[in-house]
């Protein structure tokens, strides 16, 4: 039931890991590994283990019912964290779960109290309602994982019945979509700001935001556009690993560029295989640093991206056609940009052939 596995370390000094796997019906349903210095610790450790897995079972207790939340998270960490390439959002939660009370509840004992009480305590500290919500969501996941991965009795109802309870009680709700505008003198003051300092920059700040607003495109994806996967006679330029709920990872998809963003695009120098070759967490810290030091409140660099969104509405695009510059795969989420700015809609001439129908015809292409 159990290996011992050698290795040895950077400083040339050998590491024994102590690996139990146990099966059911020929498919492993459970495995742990310790890893230790000396051979002999983690034989012991091993025998010591596999007991305590053996009286487990003679009990009829399925294997990992004495973990806790935190032992998973842990474990889900490390194990599904090495194939499912999540965010930096999701990794900084599981971590902070990790502190919390309810992490030293044993996972196949957590109880609707549990769920209500961890709510509670993340309200009193000022915590929203969707924040609260993704705490449930990644303990969800991770019981999830736990069940079939671990053995782990988990009661998923009640959880679903927590998140039921904490809707009535407004503890729980949809996050509110943010409508935040740049205002002409925001942008003014930025540019400006950036203006006099990007000739002793290491990134062009302006040529930065200026293409934001004329591509909306995320941060993180401006700096992932690469010369080569640009279309100039088609005006389309082609993306890898596009945000989406489910897929991400090999999400390549095409999009519109108008000739604002070429303009900008033409003055980047052609030295490196991406336009913008730029770290994208410096992009966003000195974005929020320059409005900070402007006293401007409440904007973040992805309002760009949604200032972006409206400002295409407001020249008259429909929403099909602005799908093909955001890469929305939902005309119900693109919706909330349609009215924002009624006033600055442009009346457009009957309908032709656009330039917006040629780039799809050479995205499908």
């Amino acid at each position: 039931m159990g290996t011992i596995l050698t290795r040895t370390d950077k400083a040339g000094k050998p590491r024994y890991t102590a690996l139990i796997r146990l099966k059911d019906g020929g498919k492993v349903v459970h495995t742990e590994s310790e890893t230790f210095g000396q051979k002999s610790l983690a034989k012991e450790w091993m025998r010591r283990r596999e007991a305590e897995l053996d009286s487990s079972r003679a009990r009829g207790e399925l294997v990992g019912t004495r973990y806790t939340l935190g032992q998973l998270i842990d474990w889900y960490r490390k194990e599904v964290g090495k194939t499912a390439n999540w965010g930096r959002t999701k990794e900084a939660d599981l971590l902070r779960m990790r502190g919390y009370a309810i992490a030293a509840r044993p996972a196949a004992a957590l109880s609707v109290a549990d769920y209500l009480a961890h709510a509670q305590l993340r309200t009193e500290e000022g915590a929203g309602t969707a924040t609260i919500g993704n705490d449930l969501i990644w303990i969800g996941q991770v019981l999830k994982s736990a069940r079939p991965s671990l053995g782990v009795s988990a009661n998923l109802q009640a959880l679903m019945d927590a998140r039921h309870e904490l809707r009535a009680r407004r503890l729980l709700t949809k996050p509110r979509y943010r409508d935040r505008r740049l205002t002409p003198a925001e942008e003014d003051l930025l540019l400006a700001h950036f203006g006099n300092r990007d000739a002793r920059a290491e990134i062009p700040m302006v040529d930065v935001i200026r293409f934001a607003l004329a591509s909306a495109r995320r941060q993180d994806e401006i700096t992932r556009i690469k010369w080569a996967d640009l279309d100039r006679a088609a005006g389309v330029a082609w993306l890898d690993d596009v945000k989406h709920p489910r897929q991400k990872k090999g999400n390549r998809r095409c999009f519109r560029l108008l000739s604002d963003a070429w303009a900008i695009i033409d003055a980047q120098p052609e030295s490196r295989d991406y336009v913008f070759p730029y770290n994208p967490r410096s992009i966003g810290s000195g974005f929020t640093r320059a409005c900070r030091l402007l006293g401007i409140e409440d904007l973040h660099f992805h309002d760009l991206r949604h200032e972006a969104t409206s400002r295409l509405f407001e020249r008259g695009y429909s929403i099909q056609e602005v799908a093909q510059f955001t890469l929305h795969d939902s005309w119900a989420t693109l919706k909330r940009y349609t009215h924002l700015r009624p006033e600055h809609v442009q009346e457009r001439p009957a309908p032709g052939a656009t330039a917006v129908d040629q780039s799809a015809a050479a995205c499908a292409a």
